[in-house]
């Protein structure tokens, strides 16, 4: 499993995840628990659905 996801997109998945499990639990809802999958996503620093359309938001250094 090779890292596919950069820090911009990590925050934002972050922001995202917080704000639908917040919106889950004002709105008393299971659906809050969809929030995870950003989430996780952010902390294993992998996504699934980047992989068959190979994409990757992790800035490549360039050789000094």
């Amino acid at each position: 499993m090779v890292k596919n996801i950069g820090c911009a997109d990590k925050v934002v998945r972050w922001v995202i995840g917080v704000a639908i499990i917040f919106a889950g639990l004002f709105y008393d809802s299971w659906w809050g628990a969809l929030g995870l999958i950003p989430i996780i996503t952010a902390l294993i620093s992998w996504c699934p659905l980047y992989v068959p359309i190979k994409i990757s938001t992790i800035k490549k250094q360039e050789p000094k």
